[in-house]
């Protein structure tokens, strides 16, 4: 009985704090993931307040929240257009890894990192936070926009990379056989491929599956297929992310505004405890001594990920305010960085830890912040510059 109490308490004060720091930033007109960013970290390992009860929780309600997030996001799409972006941004997904993850390899081996260390630097500075993202259009009003689709077959083409990146990376800091890895690539490959082209054929059955006239039964339903496909895609070794964005791709038009409507207020609340979770596991005393090291890296890949957003959005057409838009946009890095920065760790790299810690909060926060910004918001009748 005083576990139950311990966690509806602290519960009940993170749900009310998370309200008082969204109406902050509100009146301040910022996205309010910068803020729940710094207070989970405030919240985390070494500070004044413990939130023991409620971990077991937050942790998986953390993940769920990421889930809704690509799933909402997906929503917004059809498979049709998205088949058309991610041909069109192949070489601008080449451009990203070039740029981002050769920035990071490099300010590895310039710390003197071993090369496996470093190359699990490279993963960590190549990807944007696909979460992070997603809010952040949405609370900026930018989904509707030009560079919109930029931003989003970038962030597809990293996650689907991942599937091969992280297997290599795996073998690479456990020194396993050549073999192991490429089975394992080879795995992922055709889970993703499966996945992608059962999303484009799976509209007929979901539309019956979610023409009901509760919003209960929607809710349920389509929460259910959302958590079973990312499941599935996680267990075959790709991302549980892409499997949650292919599901809203599936949806159909006709009844993705409805379902829009329907998870919109359980998306906020687990949002809300994905952003806040991010900062718990970083001691702040641990990330002193490696902050210059994490400033300079934060800088120079802010840096190559603006050139990233600008080169792709130019590629569609967009007009300079939409490439500084979609460039200041994938600034962020976020979960992705802190899986591999566990790897590293677990593998006996034990330095890359404060400084991927260090590195992703800082641009967590400073992602955010630029993208609101970078160029004032556009009005309604700009948003297709």
């Amino acid at each position: 009985m005083h576990d139950i109490s311990a966690l509806l308490l602290e519960l009940g004060a993170v749900v009310l704090g998370v309200s008082v720091l969204g109406l902050i930033a509100h009146r301040v007109g910022i996205s309010p993931i910068p803020l729940m960013l710094l207070a989970g970290l405030m919240l985390g390992s070494g500070s004044f307040i413990d939130l023991g009860a409620a971990e077991p929780f937050i942790e998986p309600a953390a993940e769920i929240g990421v889930l809704l997030l690509l799933l909402m996001l997906g929503l917004e799409f059809t498979a049709g257009e998205l088949g058309q972006s991610l041909k069109r941004h192949s070489t601008s997904g080449a451009i990203d890894f070039a740029l981002n993850a050769s920035a990071g390899f490099l300010v590895g081996i310039v710390l003197g990192m071993p090369w496996q260390a470093a190359l699990a630097l490279a993963g960590i500075t190549w990807v944007s936070s696909s979460g992070i993202i997603a809010r952040l259009l949405d609370d900026l009003g930018r989904v509707a926009n030009r560079e919109t689709p930029a931003v989003l077959s970038i962030l597809v083409i990293e996650d689907i990379a991942m599937a091969i990146f992280l297997p290599i990376l795996i073998a690479v800091l456990t020194g396993a056989a050549w073999w192991q890895a490429l089975g394992a690539v080879a795995l992922a490959v055709a889970a993703v491929t499966i996945i992608l082209v059962a999303s484009q054929r799976a509209s007929g059955g979901i539309r019956w599956l979610l023409s009901h006239p509760s919003d209960e039964q929607v809710l349920l339903r389509l929460f259910g297929i959302t958590l079973v496909v990312a499941g599935l895609t996680q267990l075959l070794g790709a991302s549980a992310a892409v499997g949650a964005f292919l599901v809203g791709i599936a949806v159909p038009p006709s009844i993705a505004e409805r379902a829009r409507a329907i998870l919109g207020p359980l998306r906020d609340l687990f949002a809300a405890i994905f952003f806040l979770s991010f900062g718990l596991p970083i001691v702040p005393a641990d990330l002193l001594p490696v902050l210059p090291a994490a400033l300079l890296l934060a800088i120079v890949t802010a840096g190559t990920k603006m050139a990233t957003g600008w080169l792709a959005a130019k590629r569609d057409g967009v007009q300079v305010k939409g490439r500084l838009r979609a460039g200041a946009t994938l600034i962020a890095r976020g979960e992705f960085s802190i899986i591999i920065a566990a790897l590293a760790v677990g593998a006996g790299f034990t330095e890359l830890g404060p400084l991927a810690a260090c590195y992703v909060l800082i641009l967590a926060i400073a992602g955010p912040i630029a993208a609101r910004f970078i160029v004032r918001a556009p009005r309604r009748d700009e948003a297709l510059a």
